[in-house]
């Protein structure tokens, strides 16, 4: 196809996409909460999209790293990423549009954990375990998770807005290290930090930052896709875009369960993983009470205890179709709240879109070619809103008075969930077994929080609030 009929194909799309019948800020009807309101398709597909472009670094990252740690041949870590996608899909759509007694019904984009990679290492270096041994661990601890949710929200009441204004802004601050990384050329690039590569990640977040001042509308709405076609039009110009692999990858790919051999079931492997099951459910429970905040939307227990389930359900899914422990991803919670789209429509239409790259390996190939010092701009907006959240809420709550030792509170708690992110090897001599908690900002900085909110304003006191916050 020619560049001139791209444009023009492109521009279709666009006009379609802003027909007066469908303008942005229509308003829906007052029964429909935006949460619950369905955009148009055109809409839908160019929102969804933006929403899989600013998490495939992420997604597929788990993957080539147990698959290099086990010296899978690249075939074998194309499958790997290609079940990622597609449970990715899959468990996304569980959780966006909900079924029975499963799915936060928010907009809420699902991926593999970087929290299991650890342990999963450690697995992946026993013989008597490797992937089979992975996925046995992951097939048990989806199980436990599933019946635990329930009983992990019912934390919820210890979660005031002292607390869950820590948490959040921990999510945030504690991402920026990735993003960083991302804008460097990715941590591992040899020219990592290359002045081409930050001026380009530059050049995206002057993009977003310019289009969110100037434009109105669609086009506002869609402001970090934009940055991301401009920053990856500039790379590609510059020859820093790379398109390997994908003539020789195949159009179709089949996933199906157990392509790596039966499951084996190691009690401590599967220990090891519903302890990180733990520590991804209290980090989801935080993006959620982000996400409500987000989108003016009230969760309660049971609100928790659906989204807390498709976690569970969706690493129990993960480990039969050959892919690890699943939870909602931060950086779509961030671009929620940069682009104020607060329709769980547009992450189904984004399920469907990894669906189809899980399935279509030429087309998952293609959005892995936009470089991660393009996604490195579009990240420090989308983490930096995440902490800003987190730092509005925290805004709210009383310092003064009676209240003054909830300074402490944050003080401490903020202090602690930083400290793996700013001296990663602080706790390198504790014992190996805690690794999933230690190394985890956001649980500590919970855990931290809870605690320090039980000592300094009481057990009613904190409940009350919390039950009430929520």
């Amino acid at each position: 196809m020619s560049n001139a009929n791209t444009l023009a194909s492109a521009d279709a799309v666009l006009e379609s996409v802003s027909e007066p019948d469908a303008r942005p800020d229509a308003k829906p009807p007052a029964s429909v909460h935006p949460v619950d309101e369905v955009l148009p398709t055109g809409k839908l597909a160019v929102l969804g999209l933006q929403h899989v472009l600013v998490m495939y670094a992420g997604a597929v990252a788990v993957p080539l790293i147990i698959g290099g740690a086990l010296k899978l041949p690249k075939d074998q870590i194309a499958l790997l990423i290609n079940a990622d996608l597609l449970c990715s899909g899959i468990v996304t759509l569980l959780q966006a549009i909900g079924f029975w007694r499963f799915g936060i019904r928010l907009p809420v984009m699902m991926g593999v954990t970087f929290a299991a990679v650890g342990p999963m290492l450690a697995m992946a270096a026993n013989p008597a375990l490797g992937l089979p041994g992975i996925f046995g661990s992951v097939i048990a601890s989806g199980i436990f998770a599933t019946l635990a949710a329930p009983f992990i929200s019912r934390l919820l009441p210890l979660f005031p807005p002292v607390v869950t204004g820590v948490i959040i802004s921990t999510i945030g601050l504690s991402l920026i290290r990735v993003a960083a990384n991302w804008a460097g050329g990715g941590a591992a690039n040899p020219n990592f930090g290359d002045p081409l590569y930050l001026g380009v990640a530059l050049v995206v977040l002057l993009s977003i930052v310019l289009i969110t001042r100037f434009v109105r509308g669609f086009f506002a709405n869609i402001s970090v896709l934009l940055g991301l076609v401009i920053g990856f039009l500039i790379a590609l110009a510059l020859g820093q875009v790379s398109f390997a692999g994908i003539a020789e990858a195949p159009w179709v790919a089949a996933v199906y369960p157990f392509m790596f051999g039966a499951p084996k079931f190691d009690p401590i492997a599967i220990a090891t993983m519903c302890v990180v099951m733990v520590v991804v459910m209290i980090e989801s429970m935080g993006m959620f009470l982000a996400l409500s905040d987000l989108t003016q939307k009230k969760i309660d227990r049971e609100d928790l205890s659906r989204g807390l389930r498709v976690d569970g359900l969706g690493t129990l899914i993960g480990g039969i179709l050959n892919t690890f422990p699943h939870t909602s991803f931060s950086q779509n919670v961030g671009l929620v709240g940069v682009t104020g789209v607060r329709s769980r429509y547009v992450c189904v239409a984004g399920g469907l879109i990894m669906l189809a790259l899980g399935l279509l390996p030429k087309l998952a190939l293609a959005v892995a070619s936009v470089p991660q010092f393009v996604l490195g701009g579009a990240g420090i907006v989308m983490f930096g809103m995440v902490a800003a959240t987190g730092i509005r809420i925290l805004h709210a709550v009383n310092v003064t008075g009676a209240k003054r030792h909830n300074l402490y509170i944050i003080a401490i708690s903020l202090g602690m969930g930083l400290i793996p992110e700013i001296s990663p090897r602080f706790f390198n001599k504790m014992p190996h077994a805690l690794e999933p908690i230690l190394h985890s900002g956001i649980l500590l900085a919970a855990v931290t929080a809870v605690i320090l909110n039980l000592v300094y304003n009481g057990w009613e006191a904190a409940k009350d609030e919390g039950a009430h916050a929520h």
